[in-house]
This record gives structure tokens, sequence and C-alpha cells, in this order.
């Protein structure tokens, strides 16, 4: 289970450039009056090329729990990039944390595929009944401009879509661009199983 502890200041997001994406009139009295649902539509068009991706655009914090590993030596995290690691504990079954010592791992970085390795000794396995549970922070940066360009610019493809067929009840005007796949296409998780591709 992938928890997000922290959202994306309102502030942080580019509606002003949205609109003038959009090609909206500024300047005017009320010209405010859609700031909530152009958010709204940028909030979407972000968990939705995140989903596609994997990757985290703006930096959040997230919790991460699971009944045990699979390797202790090394678990690679469901989103990236991962930037900090902030906690690594063991839940037993009444859910006391023991939280493991920073020592024992390490952060791997990586655009696709972050991983908690463990150092010598491994990492310490969950009681039975337990689960671990790791805290980690995820995103390019806290600010918008800190995107790849190519994102920033998908992000806002979207968005507009949204915006535009905002009444749509069906899949036609409602999926996602072109534009907007072959903008997020390099930041799919690139998977090798058994010599294919997916």
């Amino acid at each position: 289970m992938l928890i997000e502890d922290t959202d994306v200041e309102t502030a942080a997001l580019p509606v002003e450039d949205f609109k003038a994406h959009l090609r909206l009139g500024r300047g005017f009295t009320g010209d405010t009056v859609q700031d909530a649902v152009l958010d709204s539509f940028l909030r979407a068009a972000m968990s939705a090329i995140e989903g596609r991706t994997g990757k985290v655009l703006m930096t959040r914090d997230f919790t991460w729990s699971f009944p045990t590993w699979r390797d202790d030596l090394r678990a690679v995290l469901p989103v990236g990039p991962v930037t900090a690691l902030i906690e690594v504990a063991l839940l037993d079954g009444d859910e006391a944390v023991t939280v493991v010592d920073p020592a024992r791992y390490r952060l791997e970085k990586d655009l696709s595929f972050p991983a908690l390795c463990g150092r010598s000794g491994g990492l310490p396995w969950p009681p039975a009944d337990g689960r671990i549970r790791i805290r980690f922070t995820a995103g390019f940066g806290p600010a918008w401009s800190d995107l790849p360009a190519d994102l920033a610019q998908a992000v806002m493809l979207l968005a507009a879509h949204y915006y535009e067929h905002r009444e749509a009840t069906g899949l036609g005007g409602g999926c996602m661009p072109f534009g907007v796949t072959s903008l997020i296409e390099r930041y799919r998780p690139l998977r090798l199983l058994h010599g294919g591709r997916t």
C-alpha cells in the first residue's frame, strides 16, 4: 500500500502559465474565478502522468507498507525518483513500531527503479504477523521549474485536454492524446522479461 503523506502546494502549481496556455483572458476583474478549476485539471493531469510513468513529478512524502521482504538485500521502491529515505520501520501485529537503524541500509538512486539496499547483514525481517513501513521523499523537485521540460509540457497538454473536454461522458474525447503519450513514453519504466520488453 502506497500512501501520499503530503500534497503539492497550490502556490507551486503553474496556474498562470496554464491560463496563458489556454489563452484565457487575464487582467480583468474576476479573472481568478476559474483558478480552483484550473488547479484541479493540473492536479488531475499530473496524477494521470504519474500513474503512466511511475514518476513523481513534484516533491512529496510517501509511506509504503508491505508484509515482508522478497529479498532482504534490495527492495525496489514503487515510484521514482526517490531523493531521501525518511524512515524504515518494522511493525508487529499490534502495530508496535521498531525503527531500523539507518546504518543498516542505503538509498540506491535511479530514475525508474530506486531501491532500498541493505548493508552487510541485510535488512531485519518483520515479525510473522507484522509488516514493513518505509517513509520516503520522491519527486523531481518542489518547484514547477524542476520538472523536465517534456513532462511539464505533457502536463499542460493533458490538463488543457481535460479542460476542453470537461463535459465529455464517453471515452472518445477523454482518452490521453497522442502528443501526451509521445512526450511521456521515454519515462515509462522498461522491464525486461524473458528477453522481451514491457
